[in-house]
């Protein structure tokens, strides 16, 4: 099997498992949301999508999410299988803090590689959903983004 089809195929099945792993919670208190911001290294424009869990044990919670950033002359896809902490709050803001893995495909120069990073994420998020995050990432994840976005809780 070639590189381009090894890639193709461990795609395939990441996403078939983040659904799998998405929708097999309960759909108690879970949340779907987008998102849209900027990151460093590489300097791109990104968006994506994620769906929140209910939560697993106390306030954490499941969150994976896809990013798909543009520039830097490179495309990157980002699967990001983050746990988010939801800390408790008194007021409509709440904060939380996480990190999970990564697996990063960039597209650079016609040439698709794949490789593995580690998030690590803070962010605020309003009772009615808009929510602000900051991530840095390591190895071959982005080092810095910053998003803003929607999420829409159902119970």
């Amino acid at each position: 099997m070639n590189k381009r089809n090894a890639v193709r195929t461990s795609t395939a099945a990441l996403l078939a498992a983040l659904l799998v792993s998405t929708f097999a919670a309960s759909a108690h208190a879970q949340s779907v949301g987008a998102r849209a911001g900027v990151s460093v290294d590489p300097d791109q424009f990104y968006f994506g999508g994620h769906v929140e869990t209910a939560p697993l044990i106390d306030r954490l919670r499941f969150r994976p999410n896809i990013e798909i950033g543009v520039g830097d002359d490179r495309t990157l896809v980002a699967f990001n299988f983050e746990f988010a902490y939801h800390f408790p709050s008194q007021g409509t803001w709440n904060v939380y803090a996480g990190a999970g893995p990564a697996l990063n495909l960039l597209r650079f120069r016609g040439e698709t590689d794949a490789g593995g990073g580690l998030n690590l994420l803070m962010g605020v998020q309003h009772n009615r959903g808009l929510f602000a995050e900051f991530k840095v990432g390591t190895v071959d994840s982005p080092r810095v983004k910053f998003a803003v976005g929607y999420a829409v809780r159902w119970q």
